[in-house]
C-alpha cells in the first residue's frame, strides 16, 4: 500500500466519506458504507468454524492464517474498509419456487444466472479509487471483490450495510439479501459508520426449509452438507444421502433466502448483464445435460458457472435426473453419459439409473 503524497491542506475526511458514497451510487453501487479493521469476535468464529470442519475441502478458508480477520496484515497499512453492494436479482426472471417446483428443470442459483460479477465490480470499485485520488491525490488502497481472503460479510456490517442471518447471509433491511459485495482496503483514516443491527429475531425459517439442513444452529452453517458446496465448490462424488434432497438444484441454491422475510423489500438489479442467458432461469434439465463440453465452455464464458467445471456440471445434473420423474426422456439422457470418461459422471449417472429402476419395479409390484 503506498503512501499518500505530503498536501499542506489535510483533507477533510468527513466530507470525503460522504463523495465516496455518492461516487459509489452513481458507479452503480447501491450502497456503499465505511468501517474500521478490528474483528476480534469475528476471529473467533471464524476459527472455531474451522476446527468443527465446516470447511470440508475448501482449504483456502484456513490457509491465510489471521489474514482474513486481519485486514492490516492482508494489505499493511489498512485503516478503513469501504464496503459496497450491488444487486443482483434480474427483473423478469423466473419465479425461483416455480423453478424448483418443475422436477423436470434445472435450478440455477439467481446470483449466477448472467455475467459473473466478479470483474465488473472490481472495475468499477477501481474507478471509485480514481475518483478518491481525484480529490485528495494518491492515496493506500486494494480492491476485493470475493478475490482474497477477506470477511466480506463483516466488514459489511460494520459499515452498515447489514446484519448477518442466521443462514450467514447478509441482510438489509430496505433490500433483503439478493446482492453481491465488494471491498476497497484503504489507509484514510475516514469516519466509519455504524453497525447494522440484527433484525431476525426468534425466526427461523431459513434453518427449517435448508433441503439438505446444512444450517446446523443459528449462524452456524456446515459447509459440507450446502448445496451450494456441493455443486461448486465439492469436486468429487457427492455424499448418497444428499442426492435426493438436492432436487432439481443444479448450480447453487437459494432456498434460505427465498424463504427468508426480509427479501420481500428485495431490490431488482440495474446491471442489464446480470439478466439470464441461455434460459438457465428455468431450462430444462434433459436440453442442459446435452450441452457437449464446447458448448458448455462457449455458452458459460464470462459467468459463474464455469466455476463447477463440465464434469461437475454434468455430475449436478445427473443427481437431478435421478430425483426427475421418470420418463423415457430422462432415461435416454442418462443412457448418453452412462459411458461417460469420467468415472464421477459415470457413478452419479449409474445412481441416477439405479433409482429410476427401484421406481419402475416399485410401480410394478404396485
Amino acid at each position: 500500500m503506498s503512501t499518500p503524497r505530503p498536501s499542506t491542506d489535510a483533507p477533510d475526511y468527513a466530507a470525503l466519506a460522504s463523495e465516496i458514497k455518492r461516487w459509489a451510487k452513481e458507479l452503480g453501487f447501491a450502497e456503499a458504507g465505511i468501517s474500521g479493521v478490528s474483528l476480534a469476535q469475528d476471529e473467533q468464529h471464524l476459527q472455531s468454524w474451522l476446527d468443527d470442519g465446516y470447511h470440508g475441502e475448501m482449504d483456502y478458508m484456513a490457509r491465510h492464517g489471521t489474514r482474513r480477520s486481519r485486514p492490516d496484515e492482508l494489505e499493511p497499512g489498512t485503516q478503513r474498509v469501504i464496503s459496497v453492494r450491488m444487486d443482483y436479482m434480474p427483473p423478469g426472471t423466473s419465479f425461483a419456487w416455480d423453478v424448483i417446483n418443475d422436477a423436470e428443470a434445472g435450478y440455477v442459483a439467481r446470483y449466477a444466472l448472467g455475467r459473473d460479477y466478479h470483474k465488473l465490480m472490481r472495475n468499477r470499485l477501481q474507478k471509485l479509487a480514481e475518483r478518491i485520488r481525484g480529490a485528495i491525490g494518491d492515496f493506500g488502497y486494494r480492491a476485493y471483490v470475493d478475490s482474497a481472503p477477506v470477511l466480506e460479510k463483516a466488514l459489511a456490517r460494520n459499515a452498515g450495510l447489514g446484519w448477518i442471518g442466521k443462514h450467514t447471509v447478509l441482510i438489509n433491511r430496505q433490500a433483503g439479501s439478493y446482492f453481491f459485495l465488494g471491498e476497497l482496503y484503504t489507509n484514510l483514516p475516514l469516519p466509519v459508520d455504524a453497525p447494522a443491527g440484527a433484525h431476525c429475531g426468534t425466526c427461523r425459517k431459513c434453518i427449517d426449509i435448508c433441503p439438505t439442513q446444512a444450517i446446523v444452529a443459528p449462524y452456524r452453517l456446515d459447509a459440507r452438507r450446502c448445496i451450494s458446496y456441493l455443486t461448486i465448490e465439492l469436486k468429487g462424488s457427492i455424499p448418497e444421502e444428499l442426492r435426493t434432497p438436492m432436487g432439481n438444484r443444479i448450480f447453487g441454491c437459494d432456498d434460505c433466502q427465498l424463504i427468508c422475510p426480509w427479501n420481500k423489500f428485495a431490490q431488482d438489479a440495474t446491471e442489464p448483464d446480470f439478466a439470464p442467458r441461455h434460459r438457465l432461469d428455468g431450462a430444462k434439465l434433459v436440453e442442459l445435460f446435452a450441452w457437449s463440453e464446447e458448448e458448455f465452455l462457449r455458452r458459460t464464458e464470462g459467468m459463474a458457472i464455469r466455476r463447477t467445471g463440465y464434469e461437475g456440471w454434468l455430475r449436478n445434473i445427473a443427481v437431478a435426473l435421478g430425483n426427475a420423474p421418470s420418463s423415457p426422456d430422462v432415461h435416454a439422457a442418462l443412457l448418453t453419459r452412462a459411458q461417460h470418461p469420467s468415472a464421477i459422471v459415470r457413478e452419479h449417472v449409474a445412481w441416477a439409473l439405479a433409482k429410476h429402476d427401484a421406481l419402475s419395479r416399485s410401480g410394478e409390484r404396485d
